[in-house]
């Protein structure tokens, strides 16, 4: 089964936009095959393995069932389920972004859960169809080098960033899925063509990493003087390190700035899978206190349900939070968004 996103996504597959899952194509580090036997609950996960194999290790027992897990990049997870259509052994999409979700929601992939489970995280946070929800949110922040810049003077917009006195200044990761998603969030919030000029005017300021962590190590090394990443990855740090070790520190953005996005990682099942049951079981125990205390305290998130707020210090409340209003299931305009960053000579 073909459908019309898959051939869009297989396009960009083959332009070179998209990286091919190869990371998804083994199991866990336990060995085994990814395809997964028929009493397998075999997860797709978007996430790192390094943040998210200790819960979903959990998983396994909560739900009695053996679970695999395919690692891999969210869009390239969803790409390849849609190439799968029926066929895909995918029970549970496990994603990093909205957006992945909403691209597989659109075309009619995803079951449609319990309105018992779609209660548990408010609406702003799970998929007006009903068909996934989220687990853990971050905020886009700017990271800066107090030794290079006075808090007073870091940007309140990422509109700022673009502005000549940045210019060599700027860190951000394009390749990053986040990254991309909040440029896609841009384009939701005020249209392509003003998203394409402030890349362009991005490209001519910055300085690209890798990922997060590497434009943290520059903002860290004084090789830029502020970045735009998650706020998880610094508190992360400052957790291993302690913050006096940490030469960077975080500007929330106010004023509901295309910058502040929250997004999610979320959950949603295949409903060809075979596996609606122990799938459901995973999206519970992923809501669970237990589950939504994990992404509290290791991973620095927020935790969407179970009443569970985060014990971090100096981590901002979630309601405190100035991001702009937005339909997460429209971050789905990724391959738009890839398309852009490619056209403008970022990825």
């Amino acid at each position: 089964m073909r459908r019309p996103l898959a051939g869009r996504i297989t396009a960009l597959l083959a332009a070179g936009l998209l990286l091919p899952a190869l990371a998804a194509c083994g199991s866990d580090d336990k060995g085994g095959s990814a395809e997964g036997g028929d009493s397998a609950l075999v997860i797709y996960s978007g996430r790192n393995e390094k943040l998210v194999k200790p819960i979903l290790d959990k998983l396994e027992k909560a739900v009695g069932s053996e679970v695999e897990v395919r690692y891999g990049d969210s869009a390239e997870l969803a790409a390849q389920i849609l190439e799968e259509g029926d066929r895909t052994k995918a029970g549970l999409f496990f994603s990093q972004d909205a957006g992945a979700l909403g691209a597989l929601s659109r075309e009619g992939m995803l079951a449609k859960l319990p309105q018992s489970s779609l209660d548990e995280v408010d609406p702003s946070y799970r998929g007006g169809a009903g068909d996934w929800v989220g687990l853990s949110g971050r905020v886009r922040v700017i990271a800066y080098n107090p030794d290079k810049v006075a808090e007073e003077e870091v940007p309140d917009s990422v509109h700022d960033v673009v502005k000549p006195e940045w210019k060599g200044k700027v860190g951000f990761a394009p390749t990053n899925a986040s990254f991309q998603a909040f440029v896609t969030g841009m384009r939701v919030l005020e249209g392509d063509d003003a998203t394409r000029e402030w890349l362009e005017g991005l490209k001519a300021n910055g300085r690209t990493y890798a990922h997060n962590l590497a434009t943290l190590d520059g903002i860290e090394a004084g090789e830029v003087e502020l970045g735009l990443v998650n706020h998880y990855y610094w508190y992360e740090r400052v957790a291993e390190k302690g913050e006096d070790k940490v030469n960077a520190k975080l500007h929330f953005l106010p004023g509901k700035d295309p910058g502040a996005l929250i997004n999610v990682a979320g959950v949603g099942i295949l409903k060809d899978s075979g596996r609606t049951e122990t799938a459901q079981k995973a999206v519970d125990y992923l809501l669970s206190k237990e589950a939504q205390t994990y992404f509290a305290d290791t991973t620095k998130e927020y935790p969407l349900a179970a009443g569970v707020t985060s014990t971090v210090e100096g981590l901002p409340p979630f309601d405190s939070l100035d991001s702009p209003e937005i339909d997460l299931g429209k971050l789905e305009s990724l391959q738009e968004t890839l398309a852009m960053l490619q056209d403008v000579g970022l990825v």
